[in-house]
């Protein structure tokens, strides 16, 4: 008997080694990690120089505990950081994990605008669908029915109100006026920040915003006195193609920027966010602290990890080579459509593709959601790990598929996650 609490009472296959792009178990069965994870193993598993650095900062330094010490390794990183990221003059608060993050960034929005003397301002805009975590604040914030059902009467819900997803096919612009209306709507003093992913993750497999979108919500905010928040916990570092996916959208920056997933790179738990000067000095200008906190933030140790991790990122070229093998697997999703016509739209930013799939005669989500978890399944039979969706659509349908390959990927690897999909594709039949 095992005393472990399972997610879920499927059987899990034991893992013992990871090497590159390959996860193997303890029958030596290879598996092609075709979704990092959950888009967490940004360099690859097995990065013998990461553990090394980490096993040389334990030994010197494992703690200190952010309210009595810094370190040398935490400044070191939040400078850094702040650099690759395009943010040189922002401060780097560190955490374990993207849901502690974007609970931090929620927190970090309110006690702004209370040290401004707008204590009216507490509300949180964010999209339907998206996901911004698990822990309470933070699933409250987002916008999944199925994981939030359960858990709505712990929430209070007039404080999260809730925009439409963007419409890649409308002008960005105008799709943006949507949130404008939402915060007149609600009173704009009192709303505090509107957060959302650049890209969206698990929620919409992949979707992004036309050109022009988020240009309009920076001027929205900056109109309302609203703060925007991005969280580029899955879509940062990287992953699109860009140090940070806001960066694809011309001169946009956002006043708190939310880390995490890729910080460490599946290495360590660190996740963080990136506050702007303005943030920064209005709290400690005003209470002189963050009211705010938790045991491991600043771990040395996590840290270090996601030195090693930058180390790799800048000095392989990784950003460069997500563009290029995400524009690889896209236009071998897009190959794979024209086969498997119940792949309604593939999309792709990078190394964060999706695949939405339904109804090829109607062009509308399945009745009953479930073809995707299949589909991961029996990808998972083959060798290859898969990131499935569901929940996307009004009444809890749609199904997706996100991908997500370590950005070390090589074209070869590619190559073969793209004909390991194509093989479970082929076996997996739509029943609706």
């Amino acid at each position: 008997m095992s005393n472990v609490f399972y997610r879920s009472s499927k059987p899990y296959p034991l893992a013992v080694r990871g090497a590159g792009v390959y996860l193997y178990d303890d029958s030596g069965r290879r598996y092609l990690d075709g979704a990092s994870g959950a888009l967490v193993a940004n360099v690859g598993h097995g990065r013998v120089e990461v553990g090394e650095r980490m096993a040389a900062q334990a030994a010197r330094l494992p703690f200190v505990h952010g309210s009595q010490f810094s370190s040398d390794v935490l400044e070191e990183y939040a400078a850094r950081l702040a650099r690759f990221c395009g943010l040189p003059d922002s401060r780097f608060w560190a955490v374990s994990g993207g849901s502690e993050a974007t609970e931090s960034a929620i927190k970090l929005a309110r006690q702004y605008h209370t040290e401004r003397g707008e204590a009216g301002r507490f509300k949180v805009i964010t999209r339907a669908p998206s996901y911004h975590g698990a822990s309470l604040g933070s699933l409250a914030a987002s916008g999944m029915g199925a994981r939030r059902g359960l858990y709505m009467p712990l929430m209070r819900e007039e404080a999260w109100p809730k925009l439409p997803k963007p419409d890649p096919q409308r002008s960005g612009a105008e799709d943006a006026e949507a949130l404008r209306a939402l915060i007149e709507r609600e009173g704009p003093e009192t709303v505090a920040a509107f957060m959302a992913e650049p890209v969206v993750g698990a929620s919409e497999a992949a979707l992004a915003p036309a050109p022009g979108y988020y240009e309009r919500v920076r001027e929205i905010c900056d109109e309302s006195g609203v703060l925007f928040i991005a969280d580029e916990v899955m879509s940062g570092m990287g992953r699109c193609g860009a140090p940070l996916a806001l960066g694809l959208w011309s001169g946009v920056r956002p006043d708190i920027t939310v880390l995490g997933k890729g910080l460490a790179a599946g290495y360590a738990p660190l996740a963080g966010l990136l506050a702007s000067p303005e943030v920064y000095s209005t709290v400690m200008e005003g209470s002189g602290a963050f009211l705010h906190g938790f045991t491991y933030a600043g771990h040395p140790v996590s840290v270090a990890a996601g030195l090693a991790v930058l180390d790799i990122v800048e000095g392989e070229g990784l950003v460069q080579a997500a563009r290029e093998r995400g524009t690889q697997l896209l236009e071998g999703l897009q190959e794979l459509q024209s086969q498997f016509p119940h792949l309604l739209t593939v999309r792709g930013t990078g190394l964060m593709l999706g695949a939405v799939l339904g109804d090829p005669e109607t062009g509308a989500a399945f009745p009953v959601p479930g073809l995707a978890a299949r589909i991961g399944a029996e990808a998972m039979k083959l060798g290859l790990i898969t990131y499935p969706g569901s929940g996307a659509e009004a009444g809890g349908r749609g199904d997706h598929l996100l991908l997500g390959p370590p950005l070390s990927v090589t074209a070869g690897e590619a190559a073969e996650l793209l004909a390991l999909l194509g093989e479970a594709l082929a076996a997996e039949p739509v029943r609706t």
